[in-house]
């Protein structure tokens, strides 16, 4: 069966975009009756083996699925419009607020090569979306790359922590901005959150400023994608010249004794312990990706765009730590407002205004490119029906995903309105590494398989090889993470990797030479990518995987009562067969 709109008139798309009926939202054949849907349940575990089998092709994301959205996105986009987005999208409240909570409690001075360490990792998986985004440029991001290299029911596990990370993130930032709109006005955050007793203490500090915020970003993000780049172009350069008064007035205040009177407090565990944390500084990258369907020259633009901003954002990162650590000592530091409060400790009080502004002018930012990439990512998540098509419809006017865009902000102010950053922050980053490592996984799986060309036996290795890079990835972060002292275990797990990645190095062919851009080094920075992501995992506290397992376990309910059924029928209405 064709999907909402899709063999429909333009006046019926229009009409269909707003309206909020069962077809709209569940037009597949097994919802049509309690029958259909009893007997789809019953069918669960063969559709279950299909989909899990299943694997998507290039051209049918690029055309087929793209199609299922009735008007297509606008292509207005350059090479500079994707560095700026990918600065506007980056730089936030991850330096301006967890450089100081991480450097007072978890790492102290040493939180700079936390950065570095969270900057590598970073880089490493801006390669691999580069390649995808090139290859296959869709608004479905690492969701369509995992469809596929991975399969249907992997996309969709991917596809629920793409779009926590997106709401998680943006009620982070949010939330940020009201610390530092309070700061500018002289006042402690609390001062403009409302105290709720009734409700756990870090969901008891009410938020409305961050709803508010949120709502008007909305209003922009529906309007029009170049409007927006050309908003965040003005904010970014303005944010830019303000980080650069910071390093630049804060090292004339620099006292070396602070960073290096005790520059790893906390040792090792800290600095990757706070690596694990300030990932979710870097976070926002992808959502270039996602703008590949509105870009011009996909192959020119792309690399450009993620590659440069990524720089630029890890060297203006490395020399604010660098700043803020050189200006107080750590335990001085304040976890909410750490440049603002920096610059008041020295006596320059005036200047954390231009700070608190400019921590404004990011987080503005941060929020309206997330904005664009997460409406993205749920349209393409809505194309396969793995959700409803109603919110794969982009409208005819203003070429956006107005109803995707419009259901993810309501998301975010919800979670914004209630939970502390604390929380959120550690639950971004577990959600955010484990899509990257499954990036990672998908690259090696596109460059070493392709159907009926690979053999049998080359299929084999590449599953052993992958296998143990895993394996042994895994096997260090629990090392890590349950505190196991010495070099000799971690020495042997990384002997094992490297073991693992230059067998498939050496003995595995590759099926596939990228013909515009590919990642360099592969497997090895693919493999690369995948340990680090996974070490970074290892650092992570408990009650955030708690977090994390609860949101894992309503998805796979949602998935096996509706998502599984309706792309199974879609699927197979399009005559993919066990093929998409």
């Amino acid at each position: 069966m064709a999907s909402v709109g899709e063999n429909d008139s333009g006046g019926k798309m229009r009409r269909r975009l707003c309206s909020c009926s069962k077809e709209d939202f569940l037009p597949e054949e097994s919802f049509q009756s309690w029958a259909n849907y009893t007997k789809a349940l019953r069918e669960t575990g063969l559709r279950l083996k299909d989909r899990f089998t299943a694997r998507s092709v290039d051209k049918f994301e690029i055309n087929e699925i793209k199609a299922r959205s009735g008007n297509e996105m606008k292509k207005t986009l350059t090479w500079w419009d994707l560095i700026w987005f990918g600065i506007g999208a980056v730089i936030g409240s991850g330096i301006f607020v967890l450089t100081g909570q991480e450097a007072r409690d978890s790492a102290g001075p040493a939180v700079i090569l936390s950065y570095v360490i969270s900057g590598v990792s970073a880089m490493l998986s801006v390669f691999c979306y580069t390649e995808f985004a090139i290859e296959i440029p869709v608004a479905g991001g690492s969701f369509a790359y995992l469809r596929v290299e991975l399969g249907d029911f992997v996309a969709f596990v991917a596809a629920g922590n793409i779009i926590l990370e997106y709401i998680i993130g943006g009620a982070a930032v949010a939330r940020s901005w009201t610390s530092y709109f309070a700061t500018l006005l002289n006042h402690h955050p609390n001062d403009f959150r409302i105290y709720a007793p009734i409700f756990a203490p870090d969901y008891n500090r009410l938020d409305p400023i961050a709803v508010v915020v949120i709502t008007l970003i909305c209003f922009a993000a529906v309007i029009s994608t170049k409007g927006s780049s050309r908003f965040n172009y003005v904010a970014s350069i303005i944010h830019l010249a303000i980080i650069i008064f910071i390093i630049i007035t804060g090292l004339t205040q620099a006292d070396a004794k602070n960073l290096t009177a005790d520059f790893a407090p906390f040792g090792a565990h800290g600095i990757f312990s706070a690596a694990s944390v300030l990932f979710f500084a870097y976070i926002g990258f992808d959502a270039v990706s996602t703008m590949a369907e509105e870009t011009k020259n996909p192959a020119k633009d792309i690399p450009l765009g993620l590659v440069g901003s990524m720089t630029i954002t890890t060297v203006c990162y490395c020399l604010m730590a660098i700043t803020l650590c050189l200006m107080q000592p750590y335990y001085q530091i304040d976890p909410d407002a750490p440049f603002s409060v920096a610059f008041s400790a020295i006596g320059m009080d005036w200047a954390k205004y231009i700070v608190a502004f400019g921590a404004l002018k990011g987080m503005t930012t941060v929020l309206l490119v997330s904005a664009v990439g997460q409406a993205r990512y749920l349209t393409h998540i809505a194309r396969t029906h793995m959700v409803s098509p109603w919110f794969a419809q982009v409208h005819s006017a203003t070429g956006t995903p107005i109803n995707a865009t419009i259901f993810m902000l309501i998301a975010t102010a919800i979670i914004a309105f209630f939970t502390a950053l604390n929380v959120l922050s550690n639950l971004l980053s577990i959600s955010t590494l484990f899509i990257f490592m499954l990036v990672a996984v998908a690259l090696l799986v596109r460059r070493y398989y392709v159907a009926g060309e690979t053999t049998v036996a080359n299929r084999r290795k590449l599953v052993a090889a992958i296998t143990v890079i895993l394996a042994a990835s895994v096997a260090a972060a629990m090392l890590w993470a349950i505190g196991v002292e010495g070099w000799i275990w971690y020495l042997l797990a990384f002997v094992v990797w490297l073991v693992a990645t230059g067998y498939l190095w050496w003995a595995v062919p590759q099926a596939r030479i990228p013909e515009m851009w590919g990642v360099p080094l592969v497997p090895w920075l693919p493999s690369a990518s995948i340990a680090i992501n996974i070490f970074l995992l290892g650092s992570i506290d408990g009650p955030s995987y708690m977090r994390f397992a609860i949101w894992s376990l309503l998805l796979l309910v949602y998935y096996f009562f509706f998502g599984l059924h309706a792309s199974y029928d879609t699927a197979k209405a399009a005559g993919a067969g066990a093929g998409v």
